[in-house]
């Protein structure tokens, strides 16, 4: 497949043997490109700065080494990887309109692409997995230690599933069609059949996994939060002869617990809900380059595949900023490696610490309050 690379407005994709076979590509006004270039050098710089205060919290602070701490700091990792890797051939591809980096380092930036993708998936899934044991089956069994080798173990699937890229397995073109090297047309069994899997392994899959998690996750929170609401008073006062005073505060106690888990898993919420809206239209994109030879040989496709990568980066500014909001010891950790002279806004008074097991389910009973 030869691209002419002419600086213009619009291609004309040709076959080897000269002849057409598409319409003239419709790429963006120069303006827009050059806006979209420029979000996308912001996006890097927010992406780096704040995945890598992320992982330098967790490197310089013991107390901050947890299990889930760890998946994170992979997770902001991997980002910083996408942002220095991949996100700036796209940016300067996106003000030339014209890949200047050779068709070898092309194939090597999609495989570089999904890698550092596939693994920030894998955490993600992970992470989702290990919050469905502790909260709905009640088992707490990673640690530090076993995270490790779960991080261990996703870079190297990763690596195995996205290095077949680059050795030819697929079908990745030099983007006169697109500003990233991306999945191309092919009428091969084999190369249609890696795709799918790809695309099976980077979305569907990971997908359905955490979308069943969360499921039964909000099932046991919401149960558990009923059981609370309707035996709290009755534990009260069956218990304020025994307990005195202390009885009379428990009540408080159970929704002081309950808000902390809930909360947690509220975050991990989110980084789901933000990583289903920057994949699914990337996935939905990618089967149709895939499949569909009219939509790939269509005058639009430069601008959607143009909106649809930016929408995949988007995640990588999308997770830091989750953790500063949601996350309280991040947040506090940030405002240390800021200078002095930012340090404007008052401090808030932070919460009572509560430091409890992720695994504790809080049940109302007679006798029990806490298991």
């Amino acid at each position: 497949m030869v691209c002419n690379n002419t600086p213009m407005d619009s291609y004309v994709i040709s076959s080897s043997n000269g002849t057409d076979i598409g319409s003239h590509v419709i790429t963006m006004p120069a303006p827009l490109r050059i806006l979209l270039a420029m979000t996308m050098v912001l996006m890097i710089g927010i992406g780096f700065l704040g995945n890598a205060i992320v992982c330098l919290i967790v490197y310089q602070k013991p107390a901050m080494r947890s299990a889930i701490n760890l998946l994170l700091a992979t997770l902001a990792f991997s980002d910083i990887m996408l942002s220095l890797f991949c996100m700036p051939f796209t940016a300067v591809t996106l003000i030339t309109v014209n890949w200047h980096f050779g068709a070898h380092f092309c194939r090597i930036s999609a495989m570089l692409y999904w890698f550092f993708v596939l693994e920030g998936v894998a955490i993600l899934l992970i992470i989702s997995v290990d919050r469905f044991l502790i909260i709905v089956q009640r088992q707490d069994k990673l640690n530090p230690h076993r995270a490790k080798i779960m991080i261990a173990i996703s870079w190297s699937l990763s690596f195995c599933i996205s290095f077949p890229s680059v050795v030819g397995w697929s079908l990745v073109e030099v983007p006169a069609r697109a500003p990233q090297c991306v999945l191309g047309y092919t009428d091969f069994p084999a190369d249609r059949a890696y795709a799918v899997m790809l695309l099976v392994a980077i979305f569907f899959i990971p997908f359905s996994v955490m979308l069943y998690s969360y499921l039964c996750i909000l099932n046991t929170v919401r149960r558990n939060a009923v059981r609370i609401h309707n035996h709290a008073e009755s534990l009260c006062l069956s218990q304020v002869s025994k307990l005195g005073l202390i009885g009379l505060q428990r009540p408080h106690q159970m929704n002081v617990d309950m808000s902390f888990k809930t909360r947690a898993f509220t975050t991990i919420l989110i980084l789901f809900i933000g990583f289903s809206f920057c994949w699914l239209p990337h996935t939905v994109f990618s089967l149709l380059s895939v499949f569909s030879r009219t939509f790939y040989y269509s005058p639009s496709f430069y601008i959607t595949s143009t909106c649809i990568l930016w929408l995949s980066y988007l995640k990588s500014v999308f997770n830091p900023v989750i953790y500063c909001w949601r996350i309280k010891k991040f947040r506090e950790a940030c405002m240390e490696f800021m200078p002095k002279t930012f340090k404007i806004l008052p401090k808030v008074p932070s919460r009572t610490r509560r430091r409890i097991r992720p695994s504790t389910i809080y049940v109302c009973s007679e006798h029990q309050s806490a298991v």
